[in-house]
C-alpha cells in the first residue's frame, strides 16, 4: 500500500521493507508526525506476507538526531494520515514486532533516535556514529527511552548516561549491548544484508511465533514464563513448517518452508 508520507521514504525489495527517516533538514529528528507515520509503515510491513524483515535507517549522514523540539512545542502535527499513536506506542510496536526490525544506524542516533535503535530487534552501526542521551542539556530527561535502554544497559551506566547527557562512539555502544555490530561505513549495507538473508532462510511462521513468544515472556517471572512458553512451543509444533523441518532433518535434506 502506498501512503502519503511526509517524513519517511518506504521501499520494498526482495522481502525487505526499508523505512528511511527522511527529514534531513532537521537531521531526521523525530516528532509526532514522523512517529505517527512510522506506526503506519510498521503496520503495513507486518501485514504484508512477502515482507520478511524491516530495515529502519536515516537519510543522509544521520540516523536520527533525537526529538524534533520545534514540532513538539508548536503543536503542528497535521498529517494526511489518521492518528495511530505517540512515541510510547512506537517503542512498544518496535519491541513487540513479530517481524525482525534491523536498525541500520548510518550516523548519529541520539535521544529518541537511540530509543529507536534500542527497541529494534537488531542494530548495526557505522563506525563513525555517535549515540547517547543528551536530553538533560535542554532541561529534559530521556523518560520513555529509559525503558528500552534498561533492557540493554546496566543500571548505573544508564543513570550515568542520562544524568551526564553523554554521547559516545559506536564501539562503546557495542560494549553496552546497544548494537549487535559495528562496521566501517562501506560495509554497513553488507552487514545488514547478512541479517536479512539469514532471516529469509528461516520459516516465516516460526520467526513470527518466536518473536511473539519472546515479547510475551520478557519481564515475566520464571514460574509464569516457562509454562507459557511450553504452550507456545505446542503452537509452533502444530505448524506445517515445524513438521516439514523435522522431516527434512530426518531425511537429511534442506527444508521447504511454506509459511504455514
Amino acid at each position: 500500500m502506498t501512503r502519503a508520507y511526509e517524513r519517511l521514504e518506504v521501499a520494498r525489495d526482495g522481502g525487505v521493507e526499508t523505512i528511511t527517516l527522511s527529514y534531513p533538514q532537521r537531521r531526521n529528528a523525530i516528532g509526532p508526525r514522523m512517529t505517527n507515520e512510522l506506526l503506519w509503515a510498521l503496520e503495513d510491513a507486518r501485514a504484508a506476507d512477502e515482507v520478511r524483515s524491516i530495515v529502519l535507517t536515516g537519510e543522509g549522514s544521520t540516523f536520527c538526531a533525537g526529538g524534533d523540539f520545534a514540532e513538539m512545542t508548536s503543536g503542528a502535527t497535521a498529517s494526511s494520515l489518521p492518528h495511530k499513536g505517540d512515541f510510547s506506542d512506537l517503542l512498544l510496536a518496535l519491541c513487540k514486532s513479530d517481524k525482525p526490525v534491523i536498525a541500520r544506524v548510518n550516523g548519529d542516533a541520539l535521544g529518541g533516535g537511540l530509543g529507536l535503535a534500542a527497541a529494534s530487534t537488531f542494530a548495526v552501526a557505522s563506525a563513525g556514529a555517535r549515540l547517547g542521551t543528551p536530553e538533560i542539556h535542554v532541561g529534559l530527561f530521556p523518560m520513555m527511552i529509559m525503558a528500552v535502554l534498561a533492557r540493554h544497559v546496566p543500571r548505573r551506566r544508564l543513570l550515568e548516561m542520562a544524568l551526564y547527557g553523554e554521547k559516545f562512539g559506536a564501539d562503546e555502544a557495542l560494549r553496552l549491548g546497544l548494537v549487535n555490530r559495528v562496521v566501517p561505513p562501506e560495509l554497513l549495507d553488507a552487514e545488514v544484508e547478512k541479517i536479512t538473508d539469514a532471516i529469509a532462510a528461516k520459516s516465516p511462521i516460526t520467526v513470527r511465533l518466536g518473536l511473539r513468544a519472546f515479547a510475551a515472556q520478557d519481564g515475566v517471572e520464571l514460574e509464569r514464563a516457562v509454562p507459557m512458553l511450553r504452550d507456545r512451543l505446542a503452537e509452533c509444533l502444530a505448524t506445517d513448517d515445524a513438521r516439514e523441518g523435522l522431516m527434512a532433518f530426518l531425511e537429511k535434506r534442506p527444508p521447504r518452508w511454506t509459511g504455514k
